[in-house]
């Protein structure tokens, strides 16, 4: 009997932990494990911000799947289409080669892209926070912002070098916007030439209050924090252009900026807009044992799967977040192997254990388990969770080892020379098609400029390219 070969799109939160289960529960010569991602690693996002602050080496939030996972073969490429009846998944190889992938179990977790909109400027002057190379340019430019800055001449280009606008405010977003504004506060001592007063951090989101997940106190804890370090928090406020040197907000406002953050949260991977089968919001429908109706030998998760929220009820889905996906890759797991051996499949239901949002320093905000919690408390649960989570032994340890040395010796504003690259557009970086993805629901998302600002913690109908210095 031929031995079944079980296919897995994506290597976050919810790829990764599929295979890392599959492997547990299915001996070797059991089954033939592939797994299609364009990079060797399982990336822990939640502290990309903390990447690009310099507080984290990249390498330490960067799980290796060489090393990881021992009998599942890397497939290093894109999903770019999959083929329902023949049962093939066609892939783009790193190389530019497309490669048919041929299996008896698929497993759908392609996970998400930065949502942008159709703004004059987004495309040319944006810049993502979604993985390792956009965290990392990031940083080099941020940097680079300051160096300028201090040997310009004119006073309306310094003014547009040392302002910072950051989009959305949600998880990501007021990380990004936190961590950075730290950085940028910092180094303004190791430029004597420039006047601290002329750094300015702005946030916009066009939600009425912050970080609508934790809820009003604690959002309101977090905007009096950032508030006090000098960011400019304006809601119910977005971007209307991007200018190469300013930014035109909605309230009328003219900002100068050279660099605009985009956080306004994420859409599923363009491959499930070529599935041509019902999405909700762009999001796959499965079931909540995360079967696809009809498919019995396809299961979807995570930020691309519109998976029922059991224990909320009334129609309601999980939101796309780390927590979710993490989970359902046990039951996806286990579901895959019982439909091999013929036994019944499990349901998703998962409480929420909470959120954790760290501001950089010793201060945070976080609600584990309903329980509000902020400053220095919170910040010691917030990277007590990271390391509980972080994939791996090695960078457990690489991610406390990078804590304490920044603790102790700061940031050397070392840029890594990605500006010299000048690293295309934020498709290329995600590895994500040019494409827009069809929602094929009654209900989905209006891409209206209006509605930009609602950021989530886990992710563009239109490329945002990271490539302005």
């Amino acid at each position: 009997m031929p031995v079944p070969r079980i296919v897995i799109v994506g290597a976050g939160f919810a790829g990764y932990g599929v295979a890392r289960r599959l492997e547990r529960k299915l001996r070797p010569g059991q089954a033939q494990i592939k797994l299609i991602s364009p990079a060797g690693y399982s990336l822990y996002q939640p502290l990309l911000p903390e990447v690009a602050a310099g507080v984290l080496d990249p390498r330490s939030i960067a799980g290796p799947l060489h090393r990881l996972l021992r009998r599942t073969q890397l497939v290093p490429g894109t999903a770019c289409g999959v083929d329902l009846d023949a049962r093939v998944c066609e892939v783009e190889l790193i190389d530019g080669k497309r490669v048919p992938v041929h299996y008896d179990r698929l497993v759908l977790a392609p996970g998400s892209v930065t949502r942008t909109f159709a703004i004059p400027g987004l495309k040319e002057h944006g810049h993502g926070m979604k993985n390792l190379a956009e965290a990392v340019y990031l940083r080099d430019h941020v940097i680079a912002q300051l160096e300028l800055a201090a040997v310009a001449h004119d006073p309306a280009e310094r003014a547009a070098r040392l302002g910072f606008l950051v989009v959305g405010g949600g998880y990501s977003g007021v990380e990004t916007a936190a961590n950075l504004q730290l950085l940028t506060a910092k180094a303004m001592g190791r430029f004597p030439r420039l006047d601290p007063d002329l750094l300015n951090w702005t946030l916009v989101d066009m939600a009425p209050q912050l970080l609508p997940e934790l809820g009003e106190r604690l959002g309101e804890v977090a905007l009096d924090k950032l508030r006090r370090r000098g960011v400019d928090i304006r809601l119910r406020t977005s971007v209307s252009r991007i200018n190469p040197d300013s930014v035109e907000l909605t309230d009328g406002r003219t900002l100068p900026t050279r660099t605009v953050v985009w956080t306004a949260g994420v859409v599923p991977s363009p491959v499930i807009a070529t599935l041509d089968l019902p999405t909700e919001r762009g999001r796959l429908v499965v079931g909540a044992d995360l079967g696809l109706s009809g498919r019995p030998e396809v299961f979807a998760l995570g930020d691309a799967a519109a998976v029922p929220d059991l224990v909320a009820g009334d129609g309601a889905l999980c939101p796309p977040t780390a927590q979710h996906a993490t989970r359902q890759a046990r039951v996806a797991a286990h579901n895959v192997v019982a439909s091999l051996r013929g036994t019944a499949l499990r349901r998703y239901r998962h409480h929420d254990l909470g959120m954790v949002v760290d501001l950089g320093s010793d201060e945070a905000v976080a609600r584990p388990l309903g329980v509000n919690l902020s400053g220095v408390t919170a910040q010691v649960v917030t990277r007590a969770y990271h390391l509980l989570t972080v994939p791996g032994m090695r960078a457990k340890a690489r991610v406390a080892g990078d804590w304490s040395l920044h603790a102790l010796a700061g940031d050397d504003l070392i840029r890594l020379g990605f500006l010299d690259t000048r690293t295309g557009s934020q498709a290329d970086l995600e590895h994500s098609a040019d494409t827009e993805p069809v929602d094929r629901s009654p209900h989905s998302a209006v891409s209206d400029p209006s509605a930009v600002g609602k950021d989530s913690k886990t992710k563009s109908d239109k490329s945002v390219t990271s490539g302005k210095s």
